[in-house]
């Protein structure tokens, strides 16, 4: 099984409203948690009891579409409100990732790496030292995977940011997108993906659901095709609104009629006739 790397901030964790969008399911797609993996629901990146969509469900979407009949994780180790001090190669949160990757590497081969930051660090001047800190990251992230080459996609801050919300504070995020394009323009094996259109939650600095379907396909996008994403996708709008057509198997529609019965969103009489009307009828 392959398998993706997730780390950044807020944004790659996800704070997308969870009822904006029609959920992803799907039995070939698995999520790294408690030491196992186990079939993906959002939220994927549970550092925060508010975690939502971010941009990896879709991008694992996509990996399948590409790669039919075989398997992807994903390994969440983003931590929303995260500085790139906090992303030191001896910081926790670096560790952390190092030591979630080599334990997925047991059981799948990490292929790439998809890194979301900077909000934090949009403020202070803080932009001046960033480039050099998040060169050093990438270049341990690489060492102790023991992967030079392995692509790490690079998603450009909202443009939206500076604006209204929290968002306000981010007064210098044109600094840093400036520093995360040029990273992705000259290292090797590192891609830039645009947020161009891509718009927030009320909060002003979360990147709203439907947004992060469509990052995600561009973040894939950059990953597949090893070359930089500057603009739209053309079919994005429309790749995002044939997610709700997609007919469910077996396993996952069972999957989801537990979802909902261990909510109690189901009795379970309720349950038990709708298992055994989806066993008969496939």
């Amino acid at each position: 099984m392959k398998s993706i790397l997730l780390i950044g901030q807020s944004n790659m964790a996800g704070r997308g409203f969870l009822e904006d969008v029609t959920p992803i399911y799907n039995e070939h797609i698995h999520m790294l948690r408690n030491g196992r993996w186990q079939m993906m629901a959002e939220p994927i990146n549970v550092d925060r009891h508010i975690s939502g969509v971010g941009p990896a469900a879709s991008f694992a979407q996509a990996w399948t579409e590409d790669h039919p009949g075989e398997s992807v994780g994903v390994i969440p180790c983003a931590e929303g409100g995260s500085s790139i001090d906090e992303w030191a190669i001896d910081g926790l949160l670096t560790r952390h990732a190092i030591s979630e990757a080599k334990f997925a590497m047991e059981t799948s081969e990490i292929v790439g790496i998809l890194w979301h930051q900077g909000e934090s660090d949009s403020y202070g001047g803080r932009y001046k030292t960033y480039e050099d800190k998040l060169l050093l990251l990438f270049k341990h992230l690489r060492k102790e995977l023991n992967a030079p080459d392995i692509p790490i996609m690079i998603g450009e801050l909202g443009q939206y940011l500076g604006e209204s919300g929290f968002g306000k504070s981010a007064v210098e995020y044109k600094q840093i997108n400036q520093v995360l394009s040029r990273v992705a323009h000259t290292e090797k094996n590192c891609y830039f993906v645009t947020s161009k259109g891509l718009t927030s939650n009320p909060d002003g600095i979360h990147i709203d659901a439907v947004s992060q379907r469509k990052f995600g396909l561009r973040y894939y996008e950059a990953f597949s095709k090893q070359t930089h994403v500057l603009d739209r996708l053309e079919i994005e709008d429309e790749w995002v609104g044939n997610l709700t057509k997609r007919e469910l198997t077996k396993n996952e529609q069972i999957f989801v009629q537990s979802t909902k019965f261990a909510l109690g969103q189901l009795s379970f009489e309720d349950f038990s006739i709708n298992i055994s009307t989806i066993n008969e009828n496939k």
